[in-house]
């Protein structure tokens, strides 16, 4: 997380395309893992010689898995606002898997902000487009809307 944003200003983020996060490989460990919290040990994630017998070819993440990565890959690209406490997964109003990331396979998220609001005094309500890109492969991973809410402590918020 970097930069901080004045909470007057944030609603301007409105419309803006953020930078895209940095790559991030999928192992198989990172796979076993998420298996392993999720009780999801389905053999196309977790046993690369029968995933090879598959059109995948090997093992491939979990789609939650890919989904549940927005929560790091976000926080380098998008702004916080000053004052703020905490952040909340406030949920998504649109996810949709439109490929397998093979494990070995590296992503990256690009994040355009499509709406920001303040719910309730000190809550900034943020809705994110996203877009999953496997590295060279034309069809992205999954593009989804998340939300995100920012509670902002005191009065750090537009009466200032």
């Amino acid at each position: 997380m970097g930069r901080t944003l004045a909470i007057m200003d944030y609603p301007k983020l409105a419309g803006e395309e953020l930078e895209p996060s940095a790559w991030l490989e999928i192992t198989q460990d990172r796979v076993n893992q998420f298996a392993d919290a999720t009780n999801d040990h389905q053999f196309i994630h977790v046993d690369p010689v029968a995933a090879a017998k598959t059109p995948f070819g090997g093992t491939i993440a979990h789609g939650y898995l890919t989904l549940s990565l927005l929560s790091d890959l976000i926080t380098s690209t998008l702004p916080l606002p000053e004052g703020v406490s905490m952040g909340l997964n406030y949920g998504s109003d649109k996810v949709r898997y439109l490929a397998p990331v093979r494990v070995g396979q590296r992503i990256r998220a690009k994040f355009r902000v499509a709406d920001v609001g303040e719910k309730r005094p000190g809550q900034w309500l943020v809705k994110t487009a996203v877009t999953v890109e496997i590295e060279n492969e034309s069809t992205p991973a999954l593009i989804a809307e998340i939300l995100s809410m920012f509670i902002v402590s005191k009065q750090q918020d537009t009466e200032k």
